[in-house]
């Protein structure tokens, strides 16, 4: 992941944090940890930083509990903020879904039928889409980190499972983490010509 992608991720768990604070709930550091799905340790210190900002206020309880409050300059980031990731994320859409409808459709004209996915998140949400348009079908869907889970019309499932079900052409559909799952198919022994990523190809 590059420093702007580091920066956007950064920012964008500070908006859920405010989403999350805003709510009507009071929530402790753990629960708000297992929402955002997030290191405990990484919640406490977002916390430490939008207190130090202005963003956010905290109240004692007793037995050690604390409520994390919005102050009125929290609920203006917390807007702000929102209009930023609405700005990027449409952004990210546009030119993820042109992409991804060159990749499937070079390689639909190669005689390409199917594909398997590895990397499950919202731009392969995106990537899908692309690829109804483009024609092909989409065998397995693989990613450790969401194994388990429902993508579209499949279960999600590791890598290493996916390969054992056949000789698949792999698109790469996530972004954040495109390299590293790149790098994790090869160290499996994928042949480099079967692994595609959109702008790459």
């Amino acid at each position: 992941m590059n420093g702007d992608d580091e920066k956007v991720l950064d920012t964008y768990r500070s908006f859920l944090l405010l989403s999350e604070i805003s709510g009507d709930q009071q929530l402790s550091q753990r629960e708000l940890a297992k929402r955002l799905g997030i290191a405990l340790g990484l919640v406490n210190s977002y916390l430490k930083n939008l207190v130090a900002k202005g963003f956010v206020r905290v109240n004692n309880f007793p037995k050690n509990r604390y409520a994390y409050l919005l102050t009125p300059k929290g609920f203006a980031e917390k807007s702000r903020l929102a209009y930023q990731h609405l700005s990027y994320f449409s952004g990210l859409y546009t030119v993820a879904r042109q992409d991804y409808l060159k990749l499937f459709k070079s390689m639909s004209a190669r005689g390409v039928k199917q594909v398997a996915f590895c990397g499950i998140d919202e731009v392969a949400e995106i990537a899908y889409l692309s690829l109804k348009e483009a024609g092909l079908e989409m065998t397995v869907a693989m990613d450790a980190e969401a194994a388990g889970r429902k993508f579209f019309d499949k279960s999600v499932v590791t890598p290493a499972i996916g390969l054992l079900s056949g000789n698949h052409n792999i698109v790469i559909t996530s972004m954040k983490r495109g390299d590293a799952l790149r790098e994790e198919l090869l160290r499996m022994g994928v042949e480099p010509e079967r692994i595609h990523q959109a702008g790459g190809d």
